[in-house]
């Protein structure tokens, strides 16, 4: 038997017992142990965490969240008990004249994130919050073919997407939960959770839960929205602005509300002639406070600004998040805020403001300079 020692070849001691001819003790060799150098002074090592970048690439997933618009057994404002209808074991909801039930219009609790590629946690960002209207899913409607998300990642903005899933598929504009005081608060408070999880760095959590929003709603989304900027809790300085898209269907005092209260964010809303005349309710509300009103996008969204926008003569409701005012509207909302954009000034905006009634005027009246 032979043993390694440091490198050179030795004969153990009892092999001279061998060659006497004696008998060889039985013994168990123990297995070499390596000893831990101890070396005083060194610190204990700490763990080490990737540094924080921007995102190499889009990240998207549609999460169940405890706290939803649905499932709701609750009471809806005005109307009393929401699930109205019972049979068959089944219960539901009439609206319009038909009956949506609960396990299949209301029991969706999917919210889709959504952060952009090049999504930067490091530098300053913004939370668009939009909330669909009737008739949608979030894979059908809001990922593919009102393409949210696209239209987030073009506008060139340090931004997230967040957008829950209300009834399925329905002609329904109905708030769920967000009816109740409180809960969008608790919502984002859930959003901030997952966002973390779906971004895969705790260190992120902060930077989330604080982000500003921007919420969007189209149609039918006019219903949570109101009750949402009425009642549902979230800091008002949070709120940075409101885009409603062809969605002044009612709850007009309460966005005129708000408007009224809260003149660090910015309000637009564009139309077509099926809104109209919500949109002109509300400006007359917020004249009678004085405050003042465009007829344009302006090129920037600053504290204080209240726009109505009308769309273009072909724009039609069904594809307003697509076609309103111009192309991609939501993009051209968000690129007017520069100061979350990765590059300021590196998307341009391809709205043309039309001529009003009186600069038209003013053209006509103006001689022509080549003119004798």
């Amino acid at each position: 038997m032979l043993l390694v020692l440091g490198g050179l070849w030795a004969v153990p001691a009892v092999a001279n017992a061998a060659s006497a001819g004696g008998a060889i003790p039985v013994t168990k060799i123990p297995k070499p142990q390596v000893a831990e150098p101890r070396v005083k002074g060194v610190p204990k090592p700490k763990a080490v965490h990737a540094k924080l970048r921007a995102l190499p690439e889009g990240l998207a997933d549609y999460v169940p969240f405890d706290i939803a618009p649905f499932p709701f057994d609750g009471v809806k404002p005005s109307e009393g008990v929401f699930l109205n209808v019972f049979a068959a074991g089944r219960r539901g909801h009439a609206s319009r004249g038909l009956t949506y039930w609960e396990d299949t219009t209301y029991n969706d609790r999917r919210t889709l994130l959504y952060m952009p590629k090049g999504f930067d946690i490091r530098k300053a960002a913004v939370m668009v919050v939009f909330f669909h209207g009737n008739g949608a899913t979030l894979q059908r409607d809001v990922f593919a073919r009102q393409q949210v998300p696209r239209q987030v990642l073009q506008s060139g903005l340090n931004a997230v997407l967040v957008a829950p899933q209300f009834a399925v598929d329905a002609m329904d504009s109905a708030a769920g939960s967000f009816w109740q005081p409180g809960t969008f608060r608790q919502f984002l408070d859930e959003a901030t959770v997952h966002l973390v999880e779906l971004y895969g760095d705790e260190r992120t959590r902060g930077a989330f839960a604080k982000m500003p929003i921007v919420l969007v709603a189209y149609s039918g989304g006019y219903n949570p929205a109101a009750y949402v900027l009425d009642r549902g809790g979230a800091d008002p300085h949070r709120i940075k602005g409101v885009f409603l898209m062809d969605a002044l269907y009612g709850e007009v005092p309460k966005f005129a509300d708000w408007v009224t209260k809260n003149r660090d964010a910015f309000f637009v809303s564009s139309y077509t002639s099926s809104s109209a005349g919500g949109n002109n309710t509300m400006r007359s509300l917020l004249a009678q406070q004085s405050i003042s009103l465009a007829k344009t996008l302006p090129a920037r969204l600053s504290k204080g600004t209240v726009s109505f926008v009308p769309a273009l003569p072909d724009a039609v409701h069904g594809d307003f998040v697509t076609h309103a005012f111009c192309d991609d509207p939501i993009k051209e909302v968000l690129l007017r805020l520069p100061e979350y954009a990765h590059k300021p000034g590196a998307v341009k905006s391809k709205y043309k403001p039309p001529l009003l009634q009186q600069e038209l005027q003013v053209m006509q009246d103006t001689p022509d300079p080549q003119t004798p």
